[in-house]
């Protein structure tokens, strides 16, 4: 089924909680190479990952789709985390770097629940000079991401932009919300589902943790999709009467991704008062 049977086909609309920064100068690659999780050296001009930047323990600060228009051009398309801080952050670690890091506030990040114009898979449409597009499809349906001018943007609808965010957490893209932030690994929220981390690259904030978890096998907890039959709140204990399963560390309409132990198969589990039952995740959204 569509992850969104109401929306019409080609409707596009702003993602206003969605930002843009842009790594821009001759050593854009190569810092966000130091900085990311994910292996941008490898990543061909013209494609995008799934990336983020961990605190120096692994934990994720910021997720986000990490595009590379060129060697000189790296952009981020940050869902949740503060953006200005986040820049202000990366900031301090430029030292000599030919890099200006900053928020883009003169483009906007807008969704359709439609297949691409152009853009396939992994590769990009556009070279930030216009719009730039990229596919979001997975399992669930045909989803468009597309940054354009604000000037041209769609206007904002709640609905729709909150049905993008069951869509993400149903393929097992977390969207964390402040609260969650430098509190997971990227093991612990499955992000090599999404091919969204390297522990092959080199070094970069975080990279000791992952590297070890990863080769001595140590992970013991993932995501598991949950539907609600209420209103949950990410940080929410994950129960099974009195056990404790996990915790919840991202909602969006009646769906919640908690991270769980791997040891055991989804069960039916309660947050408080409220009753969830475990669901498949869906496919699609690795790159």
């Amino acid at each position: 089924m569509p992850d969104n049977p109401h929306a019409l086909p080609g409707q596009a609309f702003a993602l206003p909680g969605q930002r843009l920064i842009a790594l821009e100068g001759r050593d854009a690659a190569v810092f966000a190479q130091a900085q990311f999780m994910n292996d941008v050296k490898g990543l061909a001009d013209g494609h995008w990952q799934w990336s983020g930047w961990l605190t120096p323990k692994g934990r994720a600060v910021a997720l986000f789709a990490l595009l590379r228009l060129s060697a000189e051009r790296i952009w981020l398309v940050v869902p949740d985390a503060d953006a200005d801080a986040l820049v202000e952050a990366l900031k301090r670690f430029v030292f000599r770097s030919k890099v200006a890091i900053a928020t883009r506030e003169d483009q906007v990040i807008e969704g359709r629940f439609g297949a691409p114009e152009r853009a396939s898979g992994a590769a990009i449409d556009g070279n930030g000079d216009d719009s730039v597009e990229i596919d979001l499809s997975g399992d669930g349906g045909a989803r468009t991401l597309r940054i354009v001018a604000a000037g041209r943007a769609a206007a904002a609808d709640a609905d729709l932009a909150e049905r993008w965010a069951e869509a993400d957490l149903r393929h097992g893209l977390p969207r964390l919300p402040a609260s969650q932030a430098s509190q997971w690994t990227p093991q612990q929220l499955s992000l090599d589902r999404l091919r969204g981390y390297s522990v092959k690259k080199g070094c970069y904030p975080g990279q000791e943790i992952v590297a070890r978890t990863h080769f001595l096998g140590k992970a013991k907890r993932g995501l598991a999709l949950y539907r609600s039959e209420g209103p949950v709140e990410a940080g929410a204990k994950l129960m099974a009467g009195e056990e404790t399963l996990g915790e919840i560390v991202a909602c969006a309409g009646d769906w919640a991704l908690a991270v769980t132990g791997l040891d055991r198969e989804p069960t039916p589990a309660q947050a408080g008062a409220t009753q969830l039952q475990p669901q498949p995740l869906s496919a699609g959204l690795e790159r």
